[in-house]
């Protein structure tokens, strides 16, 4: 602005930069919130082709306006066995296609838009009741802050065309595009975002800041840059992970060496046009990612082997993730894959039993390692048991005599209860060491004795519930279901000793009984999941009711 000095200017800038990325972080916000289990199914659900992959990446991604945030999904997807890699691969080439489509829209006068869209999005967020409702009225307010801030910019980096020391930075970047193509990669990467990079380089060309041939380089490196935060995620995951974002960046990287080779005839090309700076950047923008898609779209299947190539699978033995026993070749006789199944759910078990020993640990200790490792424990146990469920969804029900339809209901059982006790320790009881070792909370020695005792009750009851599974014995069964009796009799005994602390009045006395009586409600709550496990069995065996055990079978 007029007066102002290079730090004045530097400082606004910098603030509307900030307020542009935080809008662009509203908009993908308000739209996850509002429709991203839809957006989710939407990519889970667009398997059988390639094509259709890749509009469903479009859509999702158009919605999401964060090619990022889908890439992220699309390589767990990929690496828990969801999504072959080939469609996936198509996904993400429809995900950058679907991020150029609201760049299209700004690059268009919106001098009307911004006050309608900011005064919708604040009268739903402050008359709409509704989540799916408000969430939408934030996205559109966010929207509105985007082409405002934009509009912001401009006006802020018009007077400074003039400036000496700016003509020295932006003839640097004219004399060598290579240049401006790694500092937009920096940006975009920094934003984690193309969009929020590409609507800072159409500011810039849009005040006269910058030529048109730095424009078209910039908007190569806001591409480049979006592929790099997938990737680096990746990284704490399996080779499987990292296929998806690996090719991907294989894809811009190119995209990027060939568009440099052109980039005099592309600016030729784009000067013949009456297009705004504007508009030159957002149709340059959208025009690479289709033209990426077009090209790498039908040798997807090959490029798919040659990621596989690069980054196959670990061995079973070093990747706990990754199932054993699943062989496809065995879904042709399907005992054995059913035998195959079960070992596998057997695998899960001796997950469980590892998590239950590090949440005893957890309370007993002030190491905050012991979350982290039970939360890793928990993506182990829950790979596991989406391979599980897609192998035995694989096995023809028809070929299954009646004895192994039960065997199949036991293991489905087992393994589900068994993912359910792993979320409640990861989510709930891990939760609560967490918060006691941030407090700085120590348990008396009682307490960690009762919790210990009560988390050796579950091993013991989990390696029952196993050996019901194997050798369906109807005694330990019925055993299993009498032992629960034994954890709503610690319950009573905790809400007791936290009632006579509430007399008391002592404050930290009362926060320990009470995490005391959490703790305990939890670990009941596992042990209903074991005893869950044998219920088909003695239903069968016309020995329970709903939930209870008969007497008659005393």
């Amino acid at each position: 602005m007029p007066g102002q000095t290079p730090t004045q200017t530097l400082l606004a800038l910098a603030g509307e930069v900030a307020l542009l990325l935080w809008s662009v972080q509203m908009v993908t916000a308000g739209v996850s919130a509002a429709f991203g289990s839809r957006l989710r199914s939407l990519l889970t659900e667009s398997l059988d082709s390639r094509w259709r992959a890749f509009a469903a990446g479009v859509l999702v991604t158009a919605g999401l306006q964060s090619s990022t945030a889908t890439a992220m999904m699309i390589a767990s997807f990929a690496e828990s066995g969801l999504i072959a890699l080939t469609p996936a691969l198509a996904m993400m080439l429809g995900a950058n296609v679907g991020t150029t489509l609201i760049v299209q829209f700004v690059s268009f006068d919106t001098s009307i838009a911004v006050p309608l869209l900011l005064l919708a999005g604040y009268v739903g967020l402050r008359r709409l009741g509704g989540v799916a409702s408000r969430e939408c009225a934030r996205a559109l307010f966010g929207l509105g802050l985007m082409l405002l801030t934009l509009r912001l910019m401009q006006t802020t980096m018009q007077p400074v065309e003039d400036s000496q020391t700016l003509r020295i930075v932006l003839g640097a970047l004219a004399r060598d595009p290579v240049v401006a193509l790694l500092l937009a990669a920096a940006l975009s990467w920094a934003a984690h975002s193309s969009v929020a990079g590409i609507l800072v380089v159409m500011s810039l060309g849009g005040a006269g800041v910058i030529g048109l041939e730095t424009t078209l380089a910039m908007v190569l490196g806001c591409n480049l840059g979006t592929a790099i935060n997938p990737l680096l995620q990746s990284l704490k995951g399996g080779p499987a992970a990292r296929r998806v974002p690996m090719g991907n960046l294989a894809n811009r990287l190119i995209g990027c060496m060939i568009g440099l080779a052109l980039l005099p005839l592309l600016v030729a090309a784009f000067g013949t046009l009456a297009l705004s700076p504007l508009q030159a950047a957002a149709f340059a923008h959208l025009g690479f990612n289709l033209a990426m898609a077009l090209a790498f779209l039908l040798p997807l299947p090959a490029i798919a082997r040659l990621l596989t190539r690069g980054f196959p699978d670990a061995s079973p033995e070093s990747d706990p993730a990754r199932s054993r026993y699943l062989d496809p070749s065995a879904l042709t006789t399907p005992g054995i894959a059913l035998s195959n199944a079960t070992r596998e759910v057997l695998r899960m078990a001796d997950v469980v039993e590892e998590m239950l020993s590090v949440s005893q640990e957890a309370f007993a200790s002030d190491d905050p390692g012991k979350a982290l490792h039970i939360s890793r424990t928990d993506d182990v146990l829950d790979s596991l048991y989406n391979q599980i469920q897609l192998y035995v969804g694989a096995i023809r029900l028809e070929a299954l005599s009646d004895v192994e339809e039960e065997r199949l209901a036991a293991l489905l059982s087992l393994a589900i209860n068994l993912e359910h006790v792993g979320d409640i320790i990861e989510k709930n009881l891990m939760q609560m060491a967490s918060k006691r070792i941030r407090d700085q909370r120590r348990l008396p020695a009682d307490n960690i004795d009762r919790i210990a005792e009560m988390h050796g009750r579950l091993r013991d009851h989990l390696r029952l519930a196993v050996n019901v599974f194997i050798s369906q014995d109807e005694a330990m069964a019925r055993r299993l279901i009498r032992e629960k009796e034994t954890f709503r009799d610690l319950e009573r005994e905790a809400v007791d000793r936290h009632l006579t602390q509430m007399r008391t009045g002592k404050a930290e006395a009362l926060a320990v009984s009470a995490l005391q009586l959490d703790i305990t409600r939890d670990l009941k709550r596992i042990d209903a999941h074991i005893a869950a496990t044998v219920h088909g069995l003695l239903e069968r065996r016309g020995l329970l009711q709903g939930s209870r055990l008969l007497q008659a079978a005393e």
